[in-house]
């Protein structure tokens, strides 16, 4: 499995994106109790997000992101970029 930085930049209508919110959520508590969703949450000024995810390839992701909420709701940029984690927790031998 390889893991993938995804940064999400949020649109102007922050009210349409907090309409989804909640959905886009529940999306990735799913994700995390299957393992594809390592680290998520939004950047302290609100500005995006940050979601690490593992999955097979960037097909793969692609598609994950294309399932969730925010993707049809188009509140949101998606930048995806295969991480190589050398160092640190999630480091496994």
């Amino acid at each position: 499995m390889a893991r993938f930085a995804v940064e999400l930049v949020f649109g102007p209508d922050s009210e349409k994106r907090l309409a989804v919110r909640p959905e886009h959520r529940e999306y990735l508590a799913s994700l995390v109790e299957k393992g594809v969703v390592v680290a998520s949450g939004p950047y302290a000024d609100d500005t995006g997000a940050l979601i690490i995810y593992e999955a097979a390839d960037e097909a793969a992701v692609k598609a994950i992101i294309a399932a969730d909420p925010y993707t049809p709701a188009g509140v949101a940029e998606w930048t995806v970029r295969e991480w190589n984690v050398l160092m640190g927790a999630w480091v496994t031998g």
